[in-house]
Formats: structure tokens, sequence, C-alpha cells
């Protein structure tokens, strides 16, 4: 976890999102810079009107011409203020928002590049909160409080040494409770950034349930089991905690700043006090503080404590905001893993065989330890899939199927051992290369909320309309589309609801078409449908596994009897090995499967022309 205290580096991060921008930065700070001086420059001026021209030394009465001049010159101060302190807004705007954009797509990126495993051990939610949530909470601090920092700092110097030279005295009197106040915001700020953290936790939370169980699967299963009631006290009980955590969020600083500000009503009351009871002179040279002193005082009293107070709130803000920008970090520094090595290798995929060989891989999951009674979701396995093959992975549940369907696009790295493609370690190849060359259709088809030739072309965005009918022709989904009254521009629905199993699984398939991979992996790409819609699906992957490598992991022994070689795994080994016949004949594992699924009855297997062909006449064609 990132730490939030900000004597850790962490104000150093913060400081380095703003180094794209420095030119502007410096521009903000030099307006800064002469806006805090034309502001003190008006109460100067006052003392001067005061003591120079309403009420002059010598006693000869107004000096009009000057008054005219210093007057012309109050007027003109502001304006000029006003139009550099618009600018500064618009600067310092256009710079913050120019940072949080980019730490935005800094964060969208880097979680991009996290390894597979991260995002099966994180809610959805929980991603969505560290965006927007998160990322969002930092929006004030990032635009406005780093410009309204330097801005006090500057104005509070430059009051304080003004009020200095007009009177010692009564600065050490309007300064006196400053300390106390600093040290109280301290602690207050600690407390709110305690709270941010725990608010920020409940919004995470509440994303996540929002994000569950109002997707269609979640309304679905909700009211399949009748439990909207149940989900809405979950959520109602963390809405609760959530505004009971931002009441006290916002009590906690408010109540400090009233104290504050009482203190800051009652000091000029006590300088008009001081200044009575030591004695006040109509002109400069009496005993006694000037009019014009006792005015230009006051008034850089109310130039001082505008600063002070927006700069004790901040304190506060910009500690609570150490611990948005604390999770944020905490994603930004998760290692990648899957990464290109140096010096990696891109694949040039006209040259690409297709020959897949794991050699003696181990591999375990997060959470998997030596101690376990299986330590190894993969253990001292290896398997070699020549070119052009289809090969065929198989075994009970939990035998570690899919996970070898994982390590040859490089979803995770092996533990031990080596995954090699074309006689190259793919650790050695880069990933862009890698994801070209490998395609893979999955049992779940995920499709997003987008038209049906979007969701094709993803694989291949600059594929052109007839490229798009051909794959989905090839899949044997294009007629069904064109029932369809908006065709291709039909939008699926969310993860493609708007359409059954085996259409969305044909649009996976065309996809796959469309980027026409040199090695296929299949990971129980029809066991989740019924058997009609398994054959067509069937029909449709013959043309995706033409010409290619293909692995197909398999749950349905009738997928795959006509497969050239069948890979059987068992507690992540491979345990057998060779063609459907053989596999029959030596009465291991796989008969013990084919048993339990068939009893000794027949397997359909489907011909390319659609024949429907028994065990026997598939054996027959195998032979």
């Amino acid at each position: 976890m990132a730490d939030t205290s900000p004597g850790t580096g962490l104000l150093r991060r913060v400081a380095a999102l703003f180094g794209p921008y420095k030119r502007d930065v410096g521009v903000v700070a030099a307006l800064i810079l002469v806006t805090a001086g034309l502001g003190v420059a008006g109460p100067l001026l006052i003392r001067t009107v005061f003591d120079n021209a309403l009420f002059p030394a010598d006693g000869t009465g107004v000096h009009r011409s000057l008054l005219i001049q210093l007057v012309a010159v109050m007027c003109a101060i502001p304006v000029v203020a006003g139009a550099l302190g618009l600018y500064q807004t618009y600067l310092t705007n256009v710079v913050g928002q120019k940072v949080m954009r980019d730490l935005r797509d800094k964060l969208y990126r880097h979680l991009q590049s996290l390894p597979l495993r991260f995002f099966t051990a994180t809610r959805t939610g929980e991603i969505q909160s560290r965006l927007a949530n998160d990322v969002g909470g930092l929006q004030s601090v990032v635009t406005d409080t780093a410009s309204s920092v330097f801005n006090n700092v500057v104005v509070l110097v430059s009051t304080v040494i003004a009020m200095v030279l007009v009177s010692w005295q009564l600065t050490l009197l309007s300064l006196a409770l400053v300390p106390v106040f600093v040290l109280l915001s301290l602690r207050v700020g600690k407390l709110r950034r305690q709270i941010a953290t725990k608010t920020q936790v409940a919004m995470a939370e509440m994303s996540a349930i929002t994000e569950e169980t109002l997707s269609v699967s979640g309304v679905l299963l909700s009211k399949v089991f009748g439990r909207q009631a149940q989900e809405t006290v979950r959520y109602n009980d963390e809405n609760e905690r959530l505004a009971a955590l931002q009441v006290r969020q916002q009590i906690v600083g408010r109540s400090f700043f009233a104290v504050v500000q009482v203190f800051f009503s009652i000091t000029p009351a006590l300088t008009y006090l001081v200044a009575g009871l030591s004695g006040v002179a109509s002109r400069p040279g009496q005993a006694g503080i000037t009019y014009g002193t006792l005015v230009a005082f006051t008034t850089l009293q109310t130039r001082l404590f505008f600063p002070i107070g927006n700069m004790l709130e901040t304190s506060t803000q910009v500690q609570s905001s150490f611990a948005l920008f604390g999770r944020v970090f905490d994603y930004l520094d998760l290692d990648p893993e899957i990464t290109d090595s140096e010096g990696a290798v891109a694949l040039d995929p006209t040259t690409v065989q297709g020959d897949v060989v794991l050699d003696s891989v181990f591999f375990r999951y997060d959470g998997q330890s030596e101690t376990d009674r299986r330590p190894w979701a993969l253990e001292d396995l290896s398997l070699h899939v020549r070119p052009g093959q289809l090969a065929a992975v198989v075994g009970p549940s939990g035998a570690g199927k899919t996970t070898i369907s994982y390590l040859v696009p490089r979803l995770y790295d092996v533990t031990r051992g080596r995954v090699l493609l074309d006689g190259r370690d793919v650790r050695e190849l880069t990933l862009a290369s890698l994801a070209d060359t490998v395609g893979m259709v999955t049992q779940e088809s995920y499709l997003f909320h987008a038209t049906i030739r979007d969701n094709i072309a993803y694989a291949k965005p600059s594929a052109s309309d007839p490229e798009i009918e051909a794959a989905a022709a090839a899949a044997y989904i294009h007629d069904r589309i064109m029932d369809f009254p908006e065709g291709y521009d039909t939008v699926v629905g969310e993860r493609g609801y708007r359409l059954s199993g085996g259409e969305k699984q044909r649009l996976a398939i065309a996809r796959v078409l469309l980027k026409d991979p040199k090695v296929l992996i299949l990971d129980e790409a029809t066991s989740a449908l019924d058997t009609a819609s398994e054959r067509i699906v069937q029909a449709a992957l013959q043309p995706l596994v033409h010409g290619r490598t293909t692995i197909a992991i398999a749950h349905r022994l009738s997928t795959i009897v006509a497969a050239d070689v069948i890979f059987v795994v068992d507690r992540g080994r491979v345990v057998e090995q060779g063609s459907h016949r053989d596999l029959l004949a030596s009465g291991g594992v796989y008969a013990g499967l084919y048993d339990q699924q068939f009893g000794g009855g027949t397997v359909e297997a489907r011909c390319a022309d659609g024949m429907v062909l028994s065990t026997g006449q598939v054996l027959s064609a195998v032979d």
C-alpha cells in the first residue's frame, strides 16, 4: 500500500504530475507574484491618501491634485489585478485539467498492462471506483489547490511585511494565535485524512455493489432468487454508512473553521481598541497612530486573514487528498508482471509455422503454496502440438486445462519451464506480435454494448465491410444478422444479451476469423450450448480450425473425437496422449471420462458438410 503520509515522497510524486507543464506553472507563479504585489499596494496607497492628501502634516488642507492621482492609481490597480487574476484562473484550470487527464490516462493505461490475475482477484466496481471516485475526488485539489497554496503564501508574506512596516505592534497582536491554529489544522487534517480513506472505501463498496447487482446478470440473478429486497437493504446500509462518513468529514473541518472565523472577526475590533487606548493622531508627526495607519492596517488585516483562513482550510483538504492519492498510487505501483523483455523479438506473421511446445512447465496461481495438498496448478507438464494439428486437451474439472490455454498467449507466465512458439520462448517475443499470432475463443463470449459490426471488427478495426461480412458468413452468422431490422448496425446490448448463446459464440468466431491467427485456442467453446446450437457452432468452427494450429480445451468429448492428438490432463500433468481410438483402447483416464459421459452410447461428431456421424463412423473416418 502506498503510504499516505506527505513525508514519504508522496508530495514529490504529486509535484511530478505537473512536470510536463513547468512553463505554464511558471507563468501562473509570475502572475500570482504580480497580483499579490498589486494587492499590497492598495492598503499602502490608502495610508498615503489619508496622511498626505486628506490630512497632510503641514495642515494646509486637502491636496487635490495628489488626491486625484492617488485615487486614479487605486482605481487602476483592481482593474489590472482582476484581468491578471482572470487569466491566472484560466491558465490554472487548463494546467489542472491536463494533469487530471494525464493521471486518468496513466492509471487506465497501467490497469490495461496488469496481469489477468489482478482482475480475477479484484472486483470490477473497486477498479471503477479508483478511476471515477478517487481520481474525481482529486479534481479540485489538482486544479485549484496548488495555485491557491502558492497564491496564499505570497499574499501572506507580502501582507505581513506591509503590516510590519505600518505597525509592528499591531502585527504582533494580529498574529498572536496563528501558531495555535496551525497546530490545530494539522490535527484536524490528519483526522479528515483518516475519514477520507474510510469514505473512499465506502464509495468503492457502493460502486462494486452497483456494478454487480445492476448488471444484466446481477438483476437476472436477484429476480430469479427473489433477492431484490435484500440487495436493496445491502445497498441502503452501505449508503447510510457513506452518508454518515461524509457528514463527519464536513463537520470535523467546519467546527475548526468556525473557531478560526470567530477569532478573525474579533481581531479588527481589538485593533481599534488598542489604537484608541494608545491614542490616535489626526496628522503625521503627532503622538499616536495616525488615521491613515489605522485604516491601512485594518485593510491589511482583512487581506491577511483571508489567506490564513484559506491556507488552514486548504491544509486539511490537502491532507485529506493524500488518502485519494495514496489509493491511486496503490494501483500505479502494482507490477505489470507480463511485459516485453529486453530485446524481445516481433514475430513475422508470414513466417509463423504454429509449432507449440510446453516444456516441463510448472505453474501456480496466487494463493497456492508449497504446503497445499496440491501446490501446483501445472506440474512438470510437457506437450507438443505440431503446425496445423488439431490438438485436444481433456481431463476432469480442475485438472489444469484452462491454465494451459492461458500460458500460450502469455496471459500468465510459467513459474518454471518454458512455453515455445516455433522454437522461441514466448517470453522472448513481443506481446503485440504474440497477440496477433494467437487467437482465442472462450466458453463465455464477451461482447461490448455496441453494434454487431463493431464487435466483429474489434479484432481488426481497419477491416472493410466486405471483410467483416465474409468473416460472419464463414462463421455461419451472416444470414442471422441480416434477419435483424438493422442488420450489422444492430446494437447487441450489454454483454450481448440480445443474442442467444450460440449467436454470441458465432460472433466471437467471426471476430477471430477476421483476425486470422496462426495459432487458435478454443477454451470449451461449445460446452455451455444446447445440442442444436453446438452443432451450428461446430460447423462454424470448421473454417476457423482449417489451416492453423488449434488447441481445443474440451469438456464434451463429442467435439474432439477427430482430433489429431488428444492430451489427457489430470492434477496438472499429462497422463495420456494419443488418438481417440487408441485412448479408448488403452482403458485409462480418457476411457473413464468417455464412459462417464456416454455410458457406452454413441458419440456424435459433425462433418464439414453437416452430416452427423456416430461413434463407429467417426472411428472409421479416423482410420
